[in-house]
């Protein structure tokens, strides 16, 4: 199979093509400088085990982007395939996400959303420039998961359904990564 390319990049059929990815949906919360952050990101990831990483990214447009570097920690809220609410409500910029919002507050000091499929405290590690986002490294210092809750998935531009059936997950790391 051979891959053509284009003369001209087509962003729009770029980003349809990384939709074909299914991920997770998320809500990372901070609180820099006495104000309280969220934002719906599937820009999640896991980094490393040891020592435990994960990744996000912020474009660098987003008008909060200065308050994200300062913070002294963020919250990762995985979000249940029942959030779609709170998913909706944090993807949304310059509005007042936390009106009428109940969380609780991690070590970090980040809020914590209830009902979360898994819940990450963690620290800044590291921030790197990357195109038109900054990259966020962070250490997890604790977290909780909730077995019985399966996560809101994103794929084709939309949420999608995890098809119900297969109850235990297989160990990981699957042998196709070694």
């Amino acid at each position: 199979m051979t891959i053509e390319r284009e003369t001209v990049f087509d962003l729009h059929a770029f980003r349809q093509a990384l939709g074909q990815f299914p991920t997770g949906v998320c809500v990372v919360t901070c609180l820099a400088d006495g104000v309280r952050l969220g934002m719906t990101m599937s820009s999640f990831n896991s980094l490393s085990l040891e020592p435990p990483l994960v990744l996000f990214s912020i474009d660098r447009k987003a008008v909060s982007l200065p308050l994200w570097e300062r913070a002294d920690g963020y919250a990762v809220n995985i979000l249940s395939e029942n959030q779609k609410d709170i998913s909706n409500r944090f993807a949304r910029s310059l509005s007042n996400k936390w009106v009428g919002v109940r969380f609780e507050q991690a070590g970090s000091g980040a809020p914590l959303l209830p009902g979360a499929a898994a819940l990450f405290d963690c620290e800044p590690w590291a921030r790197h420039e990357a195109g038109d986002h900054v990259l966020f490294i962070a250490r997890v210092r604790q977290f909780r998961s909730f077995g019985d809750r399966r996560p809101l998935v994103f794929s084709k531009g939309r949420y999608a359904a995890l098809q119900p059936g297969e109850t235990l997950a297989p160990l990981w790391p699957l042998d196709i990564h070694y």
